[in-house]
């Protein structure tokens, strides 16, 4: 004797060997020996054989119309071979009746399990809903379908066109678009992005990343809502002329620089900050534009602005204009010691905007070495720049530059990048440095003393942070250092320049001791800083692999830095060569460039020779 039994789901059928009345032990149709509950055996029959039974119970339930099955179904429960019997018109044979099983058992939208061998029909509106939703579905899978299909021979699809920034930014994996995109990925053996750029859908290389950047920190777009300045007290002006220090793209001129001679011979040097805390009231609607933003975006060749270019021009420090301005003073004596210092809140007059680029080939160690001072403002560079070594040595730093870094500078004009570089440490570099540093300490410490909250940058054992208890800096050598010199540009500035401009008057500071809404700034201000200065490294690394396809480097020289990591001797690109034998660090090596990937900001390269140890 033979059954048709269920088990795991599906229907199996066996001989029997043994039937102990509430199991019964089977062999299948391989073989193989079961034990099975009698309760699951849902027909038992002799003929035909158990293959044959199989093949035609699974033709006959293929032949079986659902929707006829499911109108000639009673309202109630029922048993499966009721049911055949009022299909086929006569009582069935074992195989009809293992059909109409299988048939039951395999349309669940129109039949209900209920039992062993004991069903439902669906409700005319469940029916009808669930239909459907399996028509939806066949539909969606054969869009998908063609969706994979067109993307596996790098044709994007129509409806990718207003879905891209989700599909490539923030995929979602329930989306037939995403499946589809898996799908083709697996199959072409290429990521999302560098498919769709065989399917066109990027536009550009350097678009992918800002774009990418933008989704995520940016949603609202870039632009800025109409807002007006307040209008800021009136001041004192200052007798002294300034004149400012920055890079020919810079709109956000944040700092400048007087030089005075005294009657009794000392100098007194003014360090002139910005001052949009005067125009700027907390909670309004540029504070909460500012608070948002946190600081200015920088990438090569492009930069995303805290503040609207209106706010920005009511503030920066242009030069033939009188500008607000918090400013530090101090004496100094004949050896440019200082011998007190003062600051005020004020306006004056801004001379001139000096620029890296016109001023570097006057005002450099050679010409400084060789006495050469027949420029603008040499006099006042000249004692800034000797104030500043002064300054330097004071915080315990060697004025050596045999070994200081170089910082490099990126010009992107006409989608071409030009990479130049200084030492830093060079004059430029040093007055505005030496000059901001002494700056923010000075006011870090002006805030402590008074007992003002204020945000700090400390350093202990390498380990630089962010908090609003002082304590020292111990790389830059400086008991406080508060960020207060860019208020244009970083947040955290505008907040210390509150906090200090409330001592100066003697009013009550904007944020009092353990206020959250400072911890909140730091929280926010720290994580969007970071947020944009990895951005900013990513696009430097971009246009450093956009100069080596611009400037069809096949060769070039780079110095080891550790194992097989190398930095390119003349941009600041960084990469593991695999190929380099065991080689000691700061050896100069000749690479020969391979493969370079803008979209995964990557690039392949081989070891071709050593050069020589690199200084």
């Amino acid at each position: 004797m033979n059954i048709f039994y269920e088990e795991d789901g599906g229907f199996k059928v066996g001989n029997i060997l043994a039937d102990n009345t509430t199991s019964l032990q089977v062999e299948n149709t391989h073989g193989k020996r079961s034990k099975i509950k009698s309760a699951n055996v849902m027909l038992r029959f002799a003929q035909p054989g158990l293959s044959e039974f199989m093949a035609q119970a699974e033709q006959v339930a293929a032949d079986i119309d659902v929707d006829f099955l499911w109108e000639a179904s009673p309202q109630d429960e029922f048993e499966f071979d009721t049911l055949a019997r009022e299909y086929f018109g006569h009582v069935p044979d074992p195989v009809e009746s293992a059909g109409a099983l299988i048939r039951l058992h395999g349309s669940p939208m129109h039949f209900y399990k209920k039992g062993k061998g004991r069903y439902k029909a669906a409700p005319p509106d469940a029916l009808k809903s669930a239909l459907a939703s399996a028509e939806k579905k066949r539909l969606l899978a054969e869009q998908q379908a063609r969706y994979t299909e067109q993307l596996g021979n790098f044709e994007l699809p129509a409806e990718f066109a207003d879905k891209l920034q989700m599909i490539l930014y923030k995929p979602d994996r329930n989306t037939i678009e995403v499946k589809a995109l898996e799908a083709a990925c697996a199959h072409t053996h290429l990521s999302a992005a560098h498919l769709l750029e065989k399917c066109g859908a990027l536009p550009s290389t350097h678009d992918y990343h800002l774009n990418k950047f933008l989704f995520e920190n940016f949603p609202r777009g870039t632009g800025f809502p109409a807002v007006n300045v307040e209008e800021h007290p009136e001041l004192p002006q200052a007798a002294v002329n300034a004149f400012s220090i920055d890079d020919a793209s810079t709109t956000e001129i944040d700092d400048a620089f007087s030089v005075e001679k005294l009657a009794d011979g000392n100098w007194r040097i003014g360090i002139h900050i910005a001052a949009p805390a005067l125009g700027i009231a907390p909670g309004s609607d540029i504070d909460a534009i500012a608070a948002q933003r946190m600081s200015t975006v920088y990438m090569p060749g492009d930069k995303i602005t805290m503040l609207p270019d209106n706010v920005v021009q009511a503030f920066t420090l242009s030069a033939d204009k009188v500008c607000p301005a918090l400013s530090l003073y101090v004496e100094v004596n004949e050896t440019l010691e200082i011998v007190n210092s003062a600051s005020r809140i004020e306006r004056l007059h801004i001379a001139a905007n000096l620029r890296h680029d016109t001023l570097e080939p006057l005002f450099n160690e050679e010409t400084l070495a060789a006495g050469k001072l027949d420029y603008a403002y040499a006099p006042e560079l000249k004692l800034l720049w000797d104030f500043a070594n002064k300054l330097e040595a004071g915080r315990g730093k060697s004025a050596d530059n045999s070994t200081a870094q170089i910082d490099y500078t990126f010009n992107v004009e006409n989608d071409r990048i030009t990479i130049g570089h200084r030492l830093r440490g060079s004059p430029i570099d040093k007055v505005v440095s030496e000059l901001m540093i002494l700056a923010n300490s000075s006011w870090g410490k002006l805030l402590d003393d008074h007992d003002v909250a204020g945000i700090y940058r400390t350093q202990n054992n390498g380990k630089v942070k962010m908090s609003t208890v002082a304590a020292p800096h111990q790389g830059l050598g400086v008991a406080h250092y508060a960020w207060s010199s860019s208020p244009l540009r970083r947040y955290v500035d505008m907040v210390n320049q509150r906090q200090i401009m409330s001592v100066l008057r003697g009013d009550a500071p904007t944020y009092a001791k353990n206020d959250t809404a400072l911890f909140a700034i730091l929280r926010d201000f720290d994580t969007a800083y970071t947020t944009y200065s990895e951005f900013q490294r990513n696009m430097e690394r971009y246009w450093c692999l956009r100069w080596l396809l611009q400037e069809d480097v096949k060769q070039c020289e780079a110095v080891v830095l550790r194992e097989n990591l190398v930095k390119l001797a003349d941009i600041p690109l960084v990469g593991r060569i695999p190929s380099l034998p065991e080689t000691p660090p700061n050896t100069r090596v000749l690479l020969e460039i391979g493969e370079i990937d803008l979209l995964d900001l990557d690039f392949d390269a081989r070891h071709v020779a050593n050069v020589e140890a690199a200084a």
